[in-house]
């Protein structure tokens, strides 16, 4: 399915809804909150309100586009026939939102056809709703969004984050080791889809995460793109679990070029 500016829109209005919705819930939800399950490793946990959200998602999409595919981190996969599918997390940020921080959101993305049309990303403690269409830039509370200004490698603030396992851990601070000398400053906010949305918005020069799944940076990654940030790989790939990259184009090839001779998108010597 191809679609116009005005498919795009409408795709738009109806994830804005729908994530709107799905926040408030979790967010008058979060409070009291425990743990309802692991999922990788003991630390990487699941709430009851993510799994309740992901449900309530699934259900307002599918009541107003029945033929339309859904994939959720926890566990929703319905499979349609219009070649629209919805990639949703409903939680991004599960450990911040567990112990009552505010860096957490809900994503939402469509894609048409494998391509990324449109995305919200709602992050309700802060107020702040961040969305996008191809093409349609981006915005923030419906203001327009544009990266901060391209900045040398050692003037950047960067914005990164961690895996679960202690292996990846374990590479993930060797890399850091090397990266932290040759930055202004790192930042590490607990949730991907907010760290993106926050070099779209300026508030950091550059993001990296190993990691990283289509739900953690679908929207987010739209948002950052739209708003003048390059998002991808190493060595023209697009964003995907080895590694993931967002910068203003120029910062985005030095900080290319440093992550990959450190093996950023590894687990180390042994870990592929």
């Amino acid at each position: 399915m191809s679609t116009s500016a005005e498919d795009r829109s409408a795709l738009l209005a109806i994830a804005v809804d729908i994530a709107r919705e799905a926040g408030r819930v979790a967010a008058e939800g979060q409070a009291g909150i425990d743990v309802l399950d692991t999922k990788s490793t003991p630390t990487d946990v699941v709430t009851e309100m993510d799994r309740a959200v992901e449900e309530l998602i699934r259900e307002r999409v599918l009541a107003r586009r029945p033929d339309d595919s859904v994939l959720g981190e926890e566990g929703a996969d319905e499979t349609g026939s219009s070649g629209v599918r919805w990639i949703v997390d409903p939680i991004d940020g599960t450990v911040n939102y567990l112990y009552g921080r505010e860096d957490w959101a809900v994503c939402i993305a469509v894609e048409a056809e494998g391509r990324t049309v449109a995305g919200v990303v709602a992050a309700p403690v802060r107020g702040d709703l961040y969305t996008a269409t191809l093409g349609g830039g981006a915005y923030c509370n419906g203001e327009r969004l544009a990266v901060a200004p391209p900045v040398p490698l050692d003037m950047a603030l960067v914005a990164t984050g961690f895996g679960y396992s202690a292996r990846r851990r374990a590479q993930q601070a060797e890399v850091l080791r090397t990266v932290l000398p040759r930055v202004r400053d790192i930042r590490r906010g607990g949730s991907a889809a907010v760290d993106l949305c926050g070099v779209a918005r300026g508030r950091t020069n550059a993001y990296y995460e190993r990691g990283l799944n289509p739900w953690d940076w679908g929207a987010a990654a739209l948002i950052a793109q739209e708003a003048g940030a390059r998002v991808g790989g190493l060595h023209g790939a697009p964003p995907n679990p080895d590694l993931t990259i967002a910068a203003p184009p120029g910062l985005f090839e030095e900080l290319h070029d440093l992550l990959a001779g450190l093996g950023a998108d590894t687990d180390g010597p042994e870990g592929g």
